[in-house]
């Protein structure tokens, strides 16, 4: 018992710091169920969902410096970005693309995250173009002589893109500080793990630019933190790169514009909600007597109350005015 219950505390997280990353997570699934129901409702256009992988996003981010760390998140992030301090409320705006949208003032379909003041770097809906982004911040920090690492994350189909090697191999040359972490969640919208590779991992390539690979349970916060944490700490220390592999499942259809029944049957599904890290991360609190049911109902609350709120506020704010539509594309 004393083994399964000291674990977060073996890697000096303490018993706050282990709640702070479950109620992140719960928030990320709870914002993400309620951009699916306001969709099917026809009141939000698009949505591409977080869940199955938030123990991975939010693990890996609880292990970077939030003070000065950037992070180039991919599509599914709302763990990354909720760690490194978006809101409910910015998600929210996001989604029904109001003019008050961090983001892109209502410009971009959702899941292009940036927030300057978070260090959060926008992307690009090519998938792939923020691998040599983060590369370009990393020498940029390193120029600077600030002590920065970059964090990047993509899909498992992403890693098949030429941005993906062009900027491993950079990095890899120039030892520079950045992770690079693959969310594998088996499937490239359709496509099939087994159809994408022809190696076992997608970590098995970074032996290629000179770094180390690692594939780890994407539905252990605790491992990812881990991993994530040592990866951070060896770029600090200028020995290079690190390629993270985390292995989850991907929940619902790739985006709401999808119909999974197409390419998987439900009992795949079913199977892999035994595994869903909400459950499991929660049982794991319990179990190290961290999280009590009454702490939990609480926190679920807490968490609902908060995306009542958003939702309430973003349906209600003003949408961009069509003007704006010009704003930011050439010079003032």
């Amino acid at each position: 018992m004393a083994e399964v219950t000291n674990r977060h505390t073996e890697l000096g997280l303490s018993n706050e710091q282990v709640l702070e990353m479950y109620r992140t997570m719960l928030l990320a699934r709870k914002i993400d169920e309620r951009m699916w129901l306001l969709n099917r409702a026809g009141k939000i256009p698009f949505v591409i969902s977080c869940q199955g992988q938030e123990a991975a996003q939010v693990g890996a981010a609880f292990a970077l410096d939030r003070e000065q760390d950037y992070v180039l998140p991919y599509y599914r992030d709302m763990g990354v970005v909720l760690t490194f301090g978006m809101t409910a409320r910015d998600l929210m705006l996001s989604a029904f693309a109001k003019a008050e949208d961090p983001n892109s003032g209502g410009r971009q379909m959702p899941g292009h995250f940036g927030q300057k003041r978070n260090r959060i770097v926008t992307g690009s809906s090519p998938v792939t173009t923020q691998v040599p982004h983060a590369v370009g911040v990393a020498l940029a920090g390193r120029m600077e002589g600030k002590d920065l690492v970059t964090f990047v994350t993509f899909g498992e189909g992403s890693s098949n893109q030429g941005d993906f090697h062009e900027g491993a191999n950079f990095a890899g040359v120039h030892k520079l500080p950045v992770i690079f972490m693959c969310e594998n969640n088996k499937y490239a919208i359709s496509v099939p793990i087994e159809k994408q590779l022809a190696c076992e991992k997608v970590s098995d390539r970074a032996i290629g630019y000179g770094m180390p690979g690692y594939t780890v349970d994407g539905n252990d916060p605790l491992e990812v933190y881990r991993v994530v944490k040592e990866a951070a700490d060896r770029g600090r220390r200028g020995e290079g790169p690190t390629l993270v592999e985390t292995v989850s499942y991907r929940l619902t259809a790739h985006s709401s514009d999808d119909d999974d029944r197409a390419y998987r049957n439900r009992e795949e599904v079913e199977e892999a909600k035994k595994k869903d890290p909400i459950l499991t991360f929660a049982a794991y609190l319990q179990e190290a007597g961290v999280l009590t049911e009454e702490l939990q109902q609480q926190m679920l609350d807490d968490v609902m109350k908060i995306v009542n709120e958003a939702t309430d506020y973003a349906e209600q704010a003003p949408y961009a005015d069509p003007a704006d539509a010009l704003k930011y594309v050439y010079g003032e």
